[in-house]
């Protein structure tokens, strides 16, 4: 292995505009590389550090969607189940189109959740969410949320098209609904604890907010990153565990989550926290043919979406050298996570500006990444 082509790479980004990046790499278990580029701080210019928390964002989505599945392993829901059935404020539902209002024919199936086809959008200043924030002065209890969501009038019939959503958000109040927990404390239960992640959280205390590392945002009209706010705007209220976008974490702790997902699902004491064959479930194209163009953002070419993940099913039209049936996924802060069980190799980056250019970062990262395994 020659990794020098990605360090190039890695300390070209900051000339880009991305204050600083982090990247490690396990191969076979074992880390293999950890490299840091640019600026903690561009303003004090404190370069990188390799303990501090970010802002996942949508790199929570992974997450939350293998610990459902470890609720499918004991039998607690089906895929094919319709949700109403453990949320029943989601059994009426309405759709939205063209101006007018009709009843949806076809209910939401949890499955519909995990791939992004239920049908809800990502307005998450709409009228439900003010009201729960309203209503709780800013607490905003994930399942009253959830709950509410259930109001909001579909884009299209469940499992037409695909669109990114707080679908998954609805799939953490459903964890909290069977395991009887709230999505914070089954994950730690189901994958924090046994993972030894010890600084990951969708409700951080005060010390990991002390350790979040300063928020930017990249100025399209002057070439350049602004520090912004911290404050992640999908944390709708102070009790609110967003599980499409919430986790805060470090690089050393979510990658202890990647190695187990690319082993078998096995944390590195050996213990079990989520079957290989889930894993494999996971990584499996859930979109139908007549979907499967609706997910068309451009960095994902050639790639199909499985449960809450992209899966690369087409290396030629993707103009990928990784493997069929790497999965993952990014958030809007820059961060990603790639995950090949046959190559046995993760891989976490993450750097903390919105606006993050992934259509030009994540694709190239990948490709360099596995041809340095060969070097």
């Amino acid at each position: 292995m020659n990794f020098q082509r990605l360090t190039d790479f890695l300390n070209n980004i900051p000339k880009l505009g991305v204050p600083g990046t982090d990247c490690i790499i396990y191969h076979r278990q074992q880390e293999v590389y950890r490299h840091q580029s640019g600026y903690y701080d561009i303003t004090e210019k404190i370069p990188m550090k390799p303990d501090v928390l970010y802002n996942l964002y949508s790199a929570s989505k992974v997450v939350t969607c293998a610990a459902a599945l470890t609720l499918v392993e004991k039998g607690e829901f089906l895929l094919t189940d319709p949700l109403w059935e453990y949320i029943p404020e989601f059994k009426t539902m309405y759709i939205k189109e063209n101006g007018t209002v009709r009843r949806a024919e076809r209910e939401i199936l949890i499955r519909d959740l995990f791939t992004m086809t239920a049908g809800l959008n990502y307005d998450i200043r709409c009228a439900s969410i003010m009201r729960i924030k309203k209503e709780t002065d800013h607490r905003c209890p994930t399942l009253e949320v959830v709950r509410a969501l259930a109001e909001e009038p579909l884009s299209f019939e469940p499992g037409e098209r695909w669109q990114y959503s707080l679908c998954h958000d609805v799939l953490g109040g459903l964890i909290e609904v069977v395991s009887g927990m709230t999505l914070g404390a089954y994950c730690q239960k189901a994958l924090f604890e046994p993972l030894g992640m010890h600084s990951t959280a969708y409700l951080p205390d005060g010390d990991m907010e002390k350790r979040l590392a300063p928020l930017y945002m990249y100025n399209q009209e002057k070439k350049q990153a602004e520090r912004i706010s911290p404050v992640n705007v999908y944390r709708f209220g102070s009790e609110y565990e967003s599980g499409g976008a919430g986790l805060i974490s470090s690089a050393e702790d979510y990658i202890k989550f990647a190695v187990a997902m690319a082993g078998g699902g096995k944390a590195a004491s050996g213990e079990s926290v989520i079957s290989r064959h889930s894993i494999d479930l996971m990584r499996t194209n859930h979109l139908p043919k007549d979907v499967m163009h609706t997910f068309d953002w451009p960095q994902m070419k050639g790639y199909g979406y499985g449960l809450g993940v992209r899966t690369m099913v087409d290396k030629a039209s993707g103009g990928s050298v990784g493997s069929v049936g790497e999965f993952g996924w990014g958030g809007a802060a820059g961060a990603y996570v790639l995950m090949d069980p046959e190559q046995e190799l993760a891989v976490f980056y993450v750097q903390h500006m919105l606006d993050s250019m992934e259509p030009y970062i994540h694709p190239r990262l990948r490709n360099i990444i596995y041809t340095c395994l060969d070097a």
